[in-house]
């Protein structure tokens, strides 16, 4: 789920610019205006899930967020000649990526046990610095063969990919906790 993540994060933040230049026309100074609204999204977003977070709990704040990208990522799809929707779309896929991040990191814990979090927020971090690094250029290398129409889908397959992961281990641990186990388990 980091790896899609940070691959998601950082490819969407660096390809924004040539994504609507390239595919969807919009001038170069608003394009880059608006790729920076991306990041302004996740700031944000960050400032708010601090004051929420403790209502709604880390695991509803992880899915708010990927349904938030989700949305995001359907208005940029969406075949409309208004571009405003497309740049609407990517603040709010910088928005929904606000609180994946910390929310994953702060659940650790709980869903591993504090004796073994520091090793597995060590494995967390290898896998987001590995999707930051290897993410975005790989979609560069596929821009040359398949076109910068494919930013959507690409993002959308890291989002999948998030779902899939994040739900997976919110059963398992649902499971688990049913069963009043660690996890890890017994300790």
């Amino acid at each position: 789920a980091f790896f899609a993540y940070c691959g998601l994060e950082t490819t969407a933040g660096l390809w924004a610019s040539s994504y609507l230049v390239l595919y969807r026309g919009i001038e170069a100074g608003a394009a880059a205006k608006w790729a920076s609204l991306f990041y302004l999204g996740i700031t944000g977003g960050r400032f708010l899930n601090g004051f929420i977070v403790d209502r709604l709990g880390n695991q509803n704040m992880i899915r708010i967020g990927l349904g938030i990208i989700t949305m995001g990522l359907l208005a940029v799809v969406l075949p409309v000649k208004l571009n405003l929707v497309t740049l609407i779309g990517l603040v709010l896929i910088g928005l929904g990526c606000a609180p994946i991040y910390p929310c994953i990191i702060h659940e650790t814990p709980r869903r591993f046990g504090s004796e073994n979090s520091q090793a597995l927020i060590g494995i967390q971090m290898a896998s987001a610095y590995t999707g930051s690094t290897l993410l975005p250029p790989v979609f560069g290398l596929l821009v040359k063969v398949i076109g910068i129409g494919f930013y959507p889908i690409y993002l959308g397959l890291f989002l999948i990919t998030m779902v899939a992961m994040t739900e997976r281990l919110n059963r398992i641990i649902d499971t688990r906790t049913l069963n009043n186990e660690a996890l890890i388990g017994p300790r």
